[in-house]
């Protein structure tokens, strides 16, 4: 890789996008690289808005990716991808989006914001909708594993400048042990669908 990468990752909190940033940047720094991330929260522990970002490359000074900077986005919830927007580059910047809305509460009534593929593809090269959240709902009845899912098709359809086998180590290192197992079986499962 001869040129500097760089990852924001878009979501709610508590789902996963911490760990997903770690698992990213155990992998970079395994791989030789020189890594910086960031993780800027909003109201993460009451399902607000969090976003973090992760840089890897020869040499890298900041942790934050600049306006149009993204070479990928990973939104973990649809919603989001719209505030990630500022990030993307209809010239290289792909989307990997979550097929999934938390739906916004407005008095007694539920109000969905529909994800328009069109506004997003003026901040982006490509846009990969994927059901994370419905496939691992289905498969092992946990709707945290969309993120880990989410990785394992970045990392399956080369979005991700990073090897299978470092991206595989990292998770080891990085998720506990109660969980490892399941998280493993999310990211194989992704890879093979």
């Amino acid at each position: 890789m001869n040129k500097n990468f760089n990852i924001v990752i878009v979501g709610t909190g508590g789902q996963g996008l911490i760990t997903l940033n770690k698992i990213l940047a155990v992998a970079a720094t395994k791989e030789g690289f020189d890594v910086k991330t960031s993780e800027l929260h909003g109201l993460s522990q009451r399902g607000g808005s969090v976003e973090t970002h992760i840089r890897f490359g020869k040499k890298i000074f900041s942790p934050l990716v600049k306006e149009g900077g993204a070479d990928l986005v990973i939104s973990l919830e649809s919603q989001e991808a719209f505030r990630a927007c500022y990030y993307g580059s209809n010239e290289k910047t792909i989307f990997l989006i979550n097929d999934y809305i938390i739906p916004i509460l407005t008095g007694d009534k539920k109000t969905e914001l529909s994800s328009s593929a069109n506004e997003i593809k003026k901040f982006s090269k490509e846009i990969l909708l994927i059901p994370a959240t419905k496939v691992v709902e289905k498969e092992f009845q946990n709707p945290v594993l969309a993120g880990i899912y989410l990785l394992g098709v970045a990392v399956s359809k080369k979005l991700i400048p990073l090897k299978i086998e470092t991206v595989v180590k990292a998770i080891k290192e990085v998720v506990s042990p109660k969980y490892l197992n399941l998280n493993q079986k999310a990211f194989e499962l992704a890879r093979y669908q």
